[in-house]
């Protein structure tokens, strides 16, 4: 006799977790490298400024696309890389198509908000804008999906980079807070158009929640109104020649008694 066993899918689950959050670290460990690799042709002498972003100049324009592959500094590109790989992956693991329709979004917000902000002469350049689109993303998605992983989603963003949410303004001479303000933006808007990309978890049942509901028989209209008076029923009578007060007859106190 042949025996058809089903395959076991108890840890199906747990498997397709582990796989969003390796590819989602694959990703972000591909792009930090990439942002290496442009960092040792800028420290070779290659002038860098024409992708840079130049605020309310047209030619500055350009910098919306290139302006967050450049950095200043290989502490400036440490910063932003450790970053990068932490909110990369929370973002691309918990909400892998929110990500993906939000970093075009992130990316040009970033620069745009340099390009608007900025003063004029000086030049902008950086991923951090782009770091605070994913915190902000995370952080705002878990307060509108408010399901478990998107709240610890939302707790452990907030808890690494919660900072982000001072940074926006300005803090430090050097610093583009403009950018950050931008890729902020970008962040909170991407999140309210994108909440609904990547389906809700599903909800664990519980046992009590599956018994079933005894019937309940609806009400007629009139049951909860009260009686006739000749409908209730008479549980006590008085015996004939009596009222119905009760008196209780009170004695004077003798004033000479002793209390």
């Amino acid at each position: 006799m042949d025996t058809q066993i089903a395959p076991d899918t108890g840890n199906a689950p747990a498997r397709n977790d582990r796989s969003r959050v390796l590819r989602a670290f694959n990703l972000s460990l591909g792009f930090v490298l990439l942002l290496v690799a442009i960092f040792a042709v800028q420290s070779s002498g290659w002038d860098w400024r024409a992708w840079s972003v130049a605020p309310l100049e047209s030619h500055g324009l350009l910098g919306l696309l290139g302006a967050p592959l450049l950095h200043g500094s290989i502490e400036h590109l440490g910063a932003n890389a450790v970053a990068l790989l932490i909110l990369g992956t929370l973002a691309g693991s918990v909400y892998p198509q929110a990500t993906l329709r939000a970093l075009p979004l992130l990316w040009i917000g970033s620069g745009l908000g340099a390009w608007l902000l900025g003063d004029i002469g000086s030049h902008h350049l950086g991923a951090s804008g782009v770091t605070h689109g994913l915190m902000f993303l995370v952080f705002v998605l878990g307060l509108l999906r408010r399901d478990r992983q998107a709240i610890a989603a939302s707790m452990i963003g907030f808890l690494f980079y919660g900072s982000m949410l001072i940074t926006i303004l300005p803090h430090e001479p050097g610093v583009s807070w403009q950018s950050h303000m931008g890729g902020a933006a970008a962040g909170l808007i991407a999140a309210l158009m994108f909440r609904r990309a990547d389906p809700m978890a599903a909800r664990k049942r519980y046992s009590w929640e599956d018994e079933e509901e005894e019937d309940v028989q609806p009400l007629a209209d009139n049951e909860l109104e009260p009686p006739a008076p000749g409908r209730v029923p008479v549980l006590w009578q008085p015996r004939e020649g009596r009222d119905y007060e009760v008196v209780v007859p009170l004695r004077r106190r003798d004033p000479d008694s002793p209390q």
